[in-house]
């Protein structure tokens, strides 16, 4: 469960942008400030069913921008061939040979440079 409250938070951080008010500030009460649909309800104001209903569309629609864009897809795979290259070159900076030594720092410098 923990794991898919995660992966909701991420999608939100991806595609909230596409939301509306309301479905953020449900979503995120909900699954950032792990508040119950009845105190999210209480809170504003609506039956905890229309929070519920709500917080369901949304999930519907951030699984769908993901399935079609596969943008939080992406970005995971490429921190984790970031990861695999910074690990792979790190230790080479401590080569012998100046020339492995500099070839490892540009790499490393250039994976630094890469943004999400």
């Amino acid at each position: 469960m923990k794991q898919e409250a995660f992966k909701m938070s991420l999608l939100l951080d991806y595609y909230g942008g596409m939301l509306t008010e309301k479905q953020k500030t449900y979503f995120d009460l909900y699954y950032n400030q792990d508040l119950s649909l009845g105190e999210i309800a209480e809170q504003e104001g609506i039956s905890r069913q229309g929070v519920h209903d709500t917080i369901s569309r949304t999930e519907s629609i951030l699984r769908s921008m993901e399935e079609a864009t596969g943008c939080l897809a992406q970005a995971q795979s490429l921190r984790k061939l970031r990861e695999e290259i910074t690990a792979a070159a790190a230790p080479l900076l401590h080569h012998e040979d100046p020339t492995v030594r500099q070839s490892a720092e540009r790499i490393l410098a250039a994976v630094s440079s890469l943004k999400e």
